[in-house]
Order: C-alpha cells, then sequence, then structure tokens
C-alpha cells in the first residue's frame, strides 16, 4: 500500500511522530510518499514526487497537522479520488479524528485495512467581473466554507444574495459565510452559526455580525446556485476560500456558488463517532457515559 504524507513541519511534534510513522511504515510492508522534500528527510525511506503527481501517486494521505493542513492536503490532492485521514499535532481540530499518539495504530489500521472511507461534497465558487465584459474565472473549490469579508474599509458592507435567481436578502454586516456541513463547525460556528451534520445534503449561509436582529442563518437545500453582489458602494470585499486569499469582491462583480461535482474523501476508523468528536473539542458537559 503506498500512502502519502502532507505535514505541518511547524507543529513541534512533527518531526517525531513523521520518525515514528517511517519505522511502522517499514514493519507494515507500507511504502511512504511525499511531494516534501523536508517531509522526506525527517521520514526514513519516504519517496517523494512532484506535488502535481501526489494524488496519483497514493492510495491514502495522512495529513498531519489541524484542520487547516486537512484543508490544504485536499487541496493538494486536486480532485483524485484519495481519502484523507487527519493526524492531529495541535488543539481544536474538527477534521483530525486520530491525536498524534495513536498515528501508528492508524497506519496498522490502513494497512490491514480495517477502516471505511467517506465522501463529502465541495463547494465551487465562481467570480464574474464586473459589466461589460463579464469575465469569468476559474472555480475555486471549499470543503469548510467561501467567505467574504473585511474589506478596505471598516465600515459595514451591503451584499445582495439571490437564491436560483430569487432574491433574499441585502444583508449588512462585517461578510458573509457560505459553507459546508463541514465547515459548520469551522468560522461559521464561531460567528454563531447551527451546527449540521455533515451528511446533511446542505448549504449554510451566515452573515457576519449583521446589524439588524432579524437576521438569522439560512439552510438551504445544497443543489441550489447562490449569487452574490455588492450593490454600489466604494468597499471591496476579500473573497476566502478555505482560508486561502482568492481575490476581491468589487461592486457589478458577481459570486456564483453551489455544489461541484468533486468530493472530498475521508478515511474513517473503527469505533469512530461524530458525536464524540464534537463533546471531546466542543467540552460539552454533562453526563460523564452514555446513559445506556
Amino acid at each position: 500500500m503506498k500512502v502519502g504524507l502532507y505535514a505541518n513541519l511547524s507543529k513541534p511534534d512533527a518531526a517525531a511522530t513523521l520518525k515514528a510513522l517511517a519505522t511502522s511504515a517499514r514493519d507494515l510492508g507500507v511504502t511512504l510518499i511525499t511531494s516534501s522534500k523536508a517531509t522526506a528527510r525527517l521520514a526514513a525511506n519516504c519517496r517523494t514526487v512532484a506535488p502535481a503527481r501526489l494524488g496519483k501517486s497514493v492510495d491514502i494521505l495522512l495529513s498531519l497537522g489541524g484542520d487547516g493542513t486537512v484543508l490544504q492536503a485536499v487541496h493538494a490532492l486536486n480532485g483524485a479520488k484519495v481519502p484523507v485521514l487527519g493526524i492531529n499535532l495541535g488543539n481544536l481540530g474538527f477534521l483530525t479524528s486520530v491525536p498524534d499518539t495513536a498515528a501508528m495504530d492508524a497506519l496498522q489500521a490502513i494497512a490491514s485495512r480495517a477502516y471505511q472511507t467517506v465522501s463529502y461534497p465541495l463547494l465551487e465558487a465562481t467570480l464574474r467581473s464586473g459589466a461589460p465584459q463579464r469575465k469569468k474565472n476559474a472555480p475555486a473549490r471549499a470543503l469548510n466554507d467561501i467567505v467574504i469579508g473585511w474589506g478596505t474599509s471598516p465600515r459595514a458592507a451591503m451584499i445582495d444574495v439571490a437564491v436560483d435567481g430569487e432574491w433574499v436578502a441585502s444583508y449588512v454586516c462585517d461578510g458573509l459565510i457560505v459553507a459546508t456541513p463541514v465547515g459548520s463547525t469551522g468560522h461559521a460556528l464561531s460567528a454563531g452559526g447551527p451546527i449540521l451534520h455533515r451528511e446533511i445534503p446542505a448549504i449554510l449561509l451566515e452573515p457576519i455580525c449583521p446589524h439588524t436582529l432579524s437576521n438569522r442563518p439560512l439552510v438551504l437545500p445544497n443543489d441550489r446556485k447562490i449569487t452574490i453582489r455588492l450593490p454600489a458602494q466604494d468597499k471591496h470585499l476579500l473573497l476566502s476560500v478555505d482560508g486561502r486569499p482568492s481575490g476581491w469582491l468589487k461592486t457589478g462583480d458577481l459570486l456564483e456558488i453551489r455544489k461541484s461535482p468533486l468530493c472530498a474523501h475521508f478515511v474513517q476508523l473503527p469505533n469512530y463517532s461524530w458525536f464524540k468528536l464534537l463533546s471531546q473539542k466542543l467540552h460539552w458537559r454533562g453526563s460523564s457515559s452514555d446513559p445506556k
């Protein structure tokens, strides 16, 4: 089996975990592959490939770091149907379900094929520049969220939103988050949004600091097309896709968001529980054990 490594080497435990994984991989007969020469130097006998070849060279990709590293790993696969397993080297992490102390056990489960895979739809954002050219940029894909906000001034922005061509609202706010169910525990949760189960076919629309108490999160079916534009105003808003700056939304531009035909794929090890993960990460309090 060929297992890829995508690591955030700035994490204090990254070097030790990579060394241990390399030793375990040798014992299990697993081939380790990475597109990072720095990672290969820390993981003995790890092969290197060009970044563009990573998704075509591995059966599974281990992401070592936090949730941000998982998002980068998904984008590094560039649409390849390779499942990702997040190894947590940080603190809060909803996409990194395996602690670094269990990384070797996880590799053993993978080598013995004692795991399942799940798939989650991505979002796709297409930015069309203002009239008259209406130049169409290449789509950007997100596993977590697409965010417009911050901008070029401290003033609130007005953001027009339509769904399938029908006007919904003109939000006066600091920004807008369009999230997947996977991303509902990310930026959208910090902004006061609901937690959506990852298997719900939905898109979450979450205004950031709306300037009216009547604005609330909106949950839509994920087969809808969301169109966002800025009415006439001087302020430009930064477009962020999974935390990566992806241009600016200006007056007259149209941002179209819809479900992508591509999915992100993840490894689920035995005894994985999404509810247990939520309880641990959010420090929910109550009964100390399952009441049953």
